[in-house]
C-alpha cells in the first residue's frame, strides 16, 4: 500500500537525521554519514518494491530475485533490514554492506557510498547508529511514496541544510540554485546534448540542465552529463544526487581537473561538449603551475596564470573543453578575474579570442555564505555573424533578493537578465554592447563600470582581497579618465570646428 510522503514530511524526515548526529560529529562531516544511509535505504525499498511487482507477475520467488527485475544488486545479507537487525559493530555492518553492494554494481556504483569512517566508535557508536538506523526506518522509500524528482529535491533541500550548518566551506559542495537555474537557462541546453561540469561539486549544476527540460516537457533522459569532483566524498555524493533524479546514465569521476581531466576523446585530446557550466574554486593556490607550463592538452594557450590565482587556468580548461560548433559555457567567478593586473596579458588574449559573449555582474551574497558580489561569464564558441566581435556587460547588481540571511535570484529578477541577455543590445544603466576594439582601448579590462554608465564597482561595504581592491579602484579610474577624455575630445572639436 502507498504512503505517500509530502515534501515538508521529507524534509522533516531527512533533516531528523542530522539532529541525531548534533554535538557528536561537525556539521561539516552530516553529508558523509547521512547522505548513503538515505541511498541504501531507497535502493533497499526500491528493490523491495520491485520484488513485489514481479512476484504479482511471476508468483515465484526465485523469478522475483532474477537481476533483471532490479535496478541494483543487493547481495544476501546487505539489505537495509539485514543492517536493522544487527546490535553490535554496526559501524562494520554498513561498511561491508556498502563495499558488497558496490562490487556487485560494477558498472553503476563503485565507489558511490564514499569513504566515511564508519568503523570508528568513538565518533559512531552502536547506539548513535542504531538511533539513526531507526529514524530512517519510519517511512519507506519507494517510488510510489516518493517518485524521483521529489526524492531528488528532498535531497537538494538537505544538501542546502548542510551548506548552512557547515558555514563558509559549503561554497566547495553548493552554489545557490536559483543562479544556477538562471547560467542554466542562459545556455539553453537541447536534448541530446552533452553537459560538463568540470568541478561539479554534488552536482546540482548538471542536474538543473536536466531539470530544466523536464520543466519544458522536452526530452531529457538522452542528455549526457559529465562531472568532475575532487573530493572524493563529494564526488560520491554527486553520484548518489544523479540516482535519486533518476538519473542513471551519468558519468561522475573523481579527481584534479587541472591535474588529471577524467573525459577525453579516443585521440588522448580533451573531450568537447555542448554545454558547459561551471563554479571553479576561488583563485586557489596549491596546484601545479609548473605542469601547466607545459600542458599536453594545450590549455595553456592564453599563457600560464600566477601561482595565486587558478582562476585563468579553470578558464582556459573550459575554453578548451567546448565543442568548437555548438559549445557555450556559463562560469561563476569572482569579479576579480575581469580586471587583476597580474592576469591583464591571459586576459587581452581571452578577449582576442572572441570567445566572450556577455560579462554579467551580480549583486552581494550569491557565493554561498560570502558577502562578495559574483559575476557570470559567458563563452560561445560560434558566435552568430552579428555578435562577432562584440561583447555584452550587464549590470544586475540590484536584480538580488535576501531572506533569512540569504540572498537569491527572484523570478521577476532572472526574467529581467535574461530579456537582456538575449536582446543583447544596450539597456539605459543596465546593458551595454562593446565591441572588442572598445575593450582594447580600455586596457583589455572587463570590469562593468567601464561599458555600463551608471555601474558601480563591486565590493562596495565588503570584506574582499587587497589585490582586488586595487584592482576595482584601478578600475573606477580607467571609468574616471575615459570621462575625461572624452569630454576633453568634445571641447577639442568645438574649438576646431
Amino acid at each position: 500500500m502507498s504512503t505517500r510522503i509530502t515534501q515538508r514530511e521529507l524534509e522533516s524526515y531527512l533533516w531528523g537525521a542530522a539532529i541525531v548526529l548534533r554535538g557528536l560529529i561537525d556539521a561539516g562531516d552530516y553529508k558523509q554519514y547521512i547522505f548513503p544511509l538515505v541511498f541504501l535505504k531507497r535502493i533497499s525499498d526500491v528493490y523491495d518494491e520491485e520484488h513485489a511487482t514481479a512476484m504479482e507477475i511471476y508468483g515465484e520467488k526465485a523469478l522475483a530475485d532474477l537481476p533483471e527485475n532490479h535496478r541494483f544488486a543487493i547481495p544476501a545479507g546487505c539489505h537495509w533490514d539485514d543492517i536493522r537487525s544487527t546490535t553490535e559493530n554496526i559501524g562494520a555492518t554498513i561498511v561491508k554492506a556498502m563495499r558488497a553492494i558496490e562490487s556487485a554494481n560494477p558498472d553503476t556504483l563503485p565507489g558511490v557510498f564514499g569513504d566515511g569512517d564508519w568503523g570508528n566508535k568513538n565518533l559512531l557508536p552502536d547506539s548513535t547508529l542504531a538511533d539513526l538506523i531507526e529514524h530512517f526506518s519510519t517511512k519507506t522509500l519507494s517510488i510510489a511514496n516518493l517518485p524521483e524528482d521529489e526524492l531528488g529535491n528532498g535531497y537538494e533541500y538537505l544538501i542546502k541544510k548542510f551548506a548552512d550548518d557547515s558555514g563558509h566551506t559549503a561554497q566547495e559542495f553548493y552554489t545557490n540554485r536559483t543562479l544556477v537555474h538562471l547560467m542554466t537557462l542562459m545556455l539553453e541546453p537541447q536534448p541530446g546534448e552533452s553537459v560538463y561540469d568540470p568541478t561539479c561539486g554534488t552536482g546540482g549544476m548538471i542536474i538543473s540542465a536536466v531539470a530544466e527540460l523536464k520543466r519544458q516537457g522536452k526530452e531529457w533522459r538522452n542528455l549526457r552529463l559529465y562531472g568532475q569532483e575532487l573530493n572524493y566524498g563529494t564526488s560520491a555524493i554527486a553520484r548518489m544526487n544523479l540516482f535519486l533524479h533518476g538519473i542513471t546514465d551519468g558519468h561522475i569521476a573523481h579527481g584534479d581537473t587541472l591535474a588529471r581531466p577524467a573525459f577525453l576523446n579516443a585521440k588522448g585530446g580533451l573531450e568537447t561538449f555542448d554545454v558547459v557550466l561551471a563554479n571553479p574554486p576561488y583563485s586557489i593556490k596549491a596546484w601545479n603551475r609548473n605542469t601547466f607550463a607545459k600542458d599536453p592538452y594545450g590549455r595553456n594557450m592564453w599563457g600560464v596564470p600566477p601561482q595565486g590565482r587558478a582562476d585563468y587556468a579553470f578558464f582556459q580548461h573550459i575554453a578548451k573543453s567546448l565543442n568548437p560548433k555548438t559549445g557555450r559555457a556559463a562560469i561563476l567567478f569572482p569579479h576579480g578575474v575581469l580586471f587583476r593586473r597580474e592576469e591583464a596579458a591571459l586576459r587581452e588574449a581571452l578577449v582576442k579570442s572572441d570567445l566572450i559573449e556577455c560579462v554579467l555582474g551580480l549583486g552581494a551574497g550569491l557565493f554561498y555564505n560570502s558577502p562578495m558580489e559574483a559575476v557570470v561569464v559567458t563563452l560561445r564558441a560560434n558566435k552568430p555573424p552579428d555578435r562577432e566581435g562584440k561583447v555584452l556587460f550587464i549590470n544586475a547588481v540590484n536584480e538580488v533578493a535576501r531572506q533569512s540571511a540569504q540572498s537569491f535570484l527572484r523570478e521577476t529578477h532572472q526574467q529581467k537578465i535574461l530579456d537582456a541577455y538575449r536582446a543583447f543590445d544596450d539597456v539605459d544603466q543596465f546593458a551595454a554592447v562593446a565591441t572588442l576594439d572598445e575593450i582594447a582601448a580600455r586596457s583589455h579590462s572587463l570590469a562593468i563600470p567601464l561599458y555600463v554608465a551608471g555601474a558601480k564597482a563591486s565590493g562596495a561595504g565588503e570584506q574582499i582581497d587587497v589585490a582586488d581592491a586595487v584592482g576595482e579602484w584601478r578600475a573606477a579610474a580607467d571609468t574616471s579618465d575615459a570621462a575625461i577624455a572624452d569630454v576633453l575630445e568634445l571641447l577639442r572639436s568645438e574649438v576646431r570646428a
